[in-house]
């Protein structure tokens, strides 16, 4: 079958929650046994997230192809189970760059290079090009933004001229919100039918609408909107708030939204039945967990839980396979102090430090360390988070109080964590890191090597500095093993305490892994031995 491309917009408001949608709609085809892949489409000018702060767009997430992606891909692979890649998350800082570039090149011989056609080109090349080697049923396109962002104005013309071209093979699923107003005691349809028409004026009419609300939507309200909006009201999807975002799927499928869809692209919906069997088990798991699991994630930007997007459902993924409520506090390790360290982290089950570039917190994150490993409590520290782990060993176990990482002291005459030689030399901001899926070889006999049950695994990275292999001999002469090694570098990608009762350090990135029907073998172990504290 040719591929059917369905692209998501959004209307009234942002954080609706498109790429919940957007990911909820593919694991229903997926189920039905269609292959999907989810794309992002963001209207910023930045080439990636990659130097962006947290606190302005949530989690850098990272692809096993190296790529720096918007958050929303890890909701499409924790959702479908199936990896993303560069051609999975575009910016219009990238559209832009690669027509220049052809510019530069000479590729558009003399002609004037305009937003239509030459934009517009390249972002439906960059759309198409998922489908194009016949490797999947479904390609679903989000479009970051809201309907009307000035921004977002070239990849709705590009959506217009899509649909032309591909004709049945395309569908428009628009993401508003409908208010409620208390005083009148009635939900309000205005902000949808002015989303739909502004839309409209840009060329397209959505064939799906779905609408997020507090309050249910009525029939009545149902069949205004379809009135208004130019669409069958069988069309209008309810999208109510749910206790768990891993709840959307059952809600959309009860809905019929993956029904309606495969109508809408002239596809027998009667034909294949979604089979949610492994997905509804965890979900039942994750509903009937009722004794808690008290974890502490040390950060410096957890005014924004969305910058530890993928840790915090990693962690939830593995508390609900250990039959186990998640009960997680997010400590600002700017914060934590040798003083109150003793009553910031007492109660918690486990200790999880997280990643983090730069200065701020980072002596909280060290403390922390201190605190796990001398009261014996679970830890599980993340990039940077292992970093701070080998600091402190080094200061408070090998007595090096001035041992440090370059990146924050490069005068430290114990340059535990440095930076390597040719890396040095790099100027990119991104170009000096190591991104993406790595080789790792696990320490026979190690606690590693029985959590992952082999020898060699892949995992992702996005860090710049490494521990500095010269401390190797020293740091195991005195407990601190080096037991995940890459094969190729020799660099150190795992440490762990050896007499302790469970602490690890991942100079990787786990959670990038983890997903709904495979929890990664990390957080689930972490969370094991936290359940037994």
């Amino acid at each position: 079958m040719a591929t059917k491309y369905i692209f998501v917009t959004g209307g009234v408001t942002s954080s609706l929650g498109k790429g919940i949608i957007s990911a909820s709609l593919g694991k229903l085809l997926q189920a039905r046994g269609y292959r999907v892949t989810n794309q992002k489409l963001d209207p910023y000018i930045n080439i990636d997230p990659g130097t962006l702060n947290p606190y302005e767009h949530g989690e850098c997430y990272v692809t096993v192809d190296g790529h720096e992606a918007d958050l929303d891909l890890g909701h499409y692979e924790r959702f479908l189970n199936v990896e993303t890649h560069k051609a999975n998350n575009i910016t219009s800082g990238r559209v832009y760059q690669n027509v220049i570039s052809r510019e530069r090149r000479g590729d558009f011989l003399g002609k004037t290079v305009q937003v239509i056609p030459h934009i517009t080109d390249e972002i439906k090349r960059n759309v198409k090009q998922l489908g194009n080697n016949g490797e999947f049923d479904f390609v679903i396109t989000e479009i970051g933004g809201t309907v009307g962002d000035i921004e977002s104005l070239p990849y709705i013309e590009s959506v217009r001229q899509l649909r032309w071209e591909l004709g049945k093979d395309c569908l428009c699923i628009h993401l508003t919100y409908v208010p409620y107003v208390a005083a009148a005691g009635e939900l309000k349809t205005k902000p949808t039918q002015h989303s739909v028409k502004e839309l409209q004026q840009e060329g397209v009419q959505p064939d799906v609408l779905v609408l997020r609300a507090e309050h249910p939507i009525t029939p009545e309200v149902r069949k205004k909107v379809a009135l208004f909006c130019n669409v069958d009201a069988s069309s209008v999807i309810e999208s109510a708030d749910v206790k768990t975002i891993y709840e959307v799927p059952v809600r959309m499928q009860q809905e019929g939204l993956d029904t309606v869809v495969l109508n809408k692209l002239g596809m027998d919906p009667q034909a294949t039945t979604a089979k949610m069997d492994d997905w509804n088990f965890f979900l039942n798991k994750l509903k009937t967990a009722t004794q808690e699991v008290k974890i502490a994630l040390v950060g410096k930007y957890v005014r924004l839980p969305d910058a530890y997007k993928s840790i915090i459902e990693s962690l939830i993924h593995a508390s609900a396979y250990n039959d186990r409520k998640l009960k997680l506090d997010l400590i600002l390790s700017d914060d934590i102090t040798v003083a109150n360290a003793g009553e910031t982290l007492s109660g918690y089950d486990g200790i999880l430090i997280a990643p983090g570039f730069g200065e701020r917190g980072v002596k909280g994150k060290i403390i922390a360390a201190q605190y796990a490993r001398e009261h014996n409590v679970p830890c599980l520290g993340i990039c940077f988070g292992m970093q701070c782990m080998a600091i402190e060993f080094a200061r408070n176990v090998l007595n090096y109080q001035d041992a440090h990482t370059t990146e924050i002291d490069p005068t430290t005459t114990h340059k535990v964590i440095d930076m390597m030689e040719e890396q040095k030399t790099v100027l990119d901001k991104g170009g000096s890191m190591r991104l993406g899926s790595y080789a790792c070889r696990l320490t026979d006999g190690s606690r590693a090597a029985s959590i992952y049950d082999k020898e060699l695994i892949y995992e992702r990275h996005r860090h710049r500095f490494e521990f500095n292999n010269a401390f190797k001999e020293e740091f195991e002469k005195n407990g601190m093993m080096l037991t995940g090694i890459n094969p190729d570098t020799n660099l150190a990608e795992i440490i762990e305490l050896k007499d302790h009762k469970w602490f690890i350090g991942a100079q990787f990135h786990p959670e990038y892994s983890s997903t709904v029907l495979n929890p990664h073998p990390l957080f689930v172990r972490f969370i094991e031995a936290a359940i037994s504290q």
